[in-house]
């Protein structure tokens, strides 16, 4: 069967995800083995937590996801972490796969995390999204937002200012919010994401 290898470099709800990833019909498997994550089907970079800290954690398995050969998904922190920088808590650099930087938000949008459930408005098709109807709700939590060139931007969220809530370039594919906390529509993702790493 193929795996799905999330990778455990110390930050991410890593069950919940496994969890969900099963029970849409894959087999996830939480490693901190370099080597399992390059022989894996597909990878997910999961994230909580700080940006620098979780940069200098990943360094073991980053020229891996940078060079993977196939699907990788982002989830929040995951996929700031595709960024080529990021300004929490200083300027840090990103595995520089989607070209942007990460920024936090004005203090103007209202409540800082921008945290629970929200509408994605759609902006490109997607296998990813096959399924999941726009203006969709789902959960996110975090303070900081990727921006960058259109051309990744897959679906965009308004909290004040219209920010980027998920991006792919070719097998990467990020999103800001967590499909293993929102419901159908994130379970929905997951269950394409398995479809796609299957093929």
């Amino acid at each position: 069967m193929n795996v799905i290898a999330i990778v455990n470099y110390g930050v991410g709800n890593l069950k919940s995800i496994s969890k969900a990833i099963d029970f849409v019909g894959g087999k996830a498997e939480i490693t901190n083995d370099p080597k399992k994550v390059k022989n894996a089907d597909g990878i997910i970079l999961p994230g909580v937590g700080a940006f620098k800290s979780a940069m200098e954690n990943l360094k073991p398995y980053a020229d891996l996801i940078v060079n993977a050969d196939v699907p990788v998904l982002g989830i929040c922190l995951g996929m700031q972490l595709f960024a080529s920088e990021s300004e929490e808590g200083g300027l840090h650099r990103g595995l520089d796969i989607i070209k942007g930087r990460v920024v936090r938000f004005p203090d103007w949008v209202g409540k800082i995390p921008h945290m629970g459930w929200n509408q994605m408005e759609i902006v490109r098709d997607h296998e990813i999204l096959d399924g999941v109807e726009n203006k969709s709700f789902v959960y996110f939590v975090h303070s900081y937002h990727l921006v960058t060139e259109d051309k990744f931007v897959l679906t965009k969220t308004d909290y004040g200012i219209k920010f980027v809530s998920s991006v792919v370039k070719d097998n990467f594919v990020g999103f800001q919010f967590h499909p293993e906390k929102s419901g159908r529509v994130g379970l929905r993702i997951l269950e394409n994401f398995v479809k796609i790493c299957k093929r």
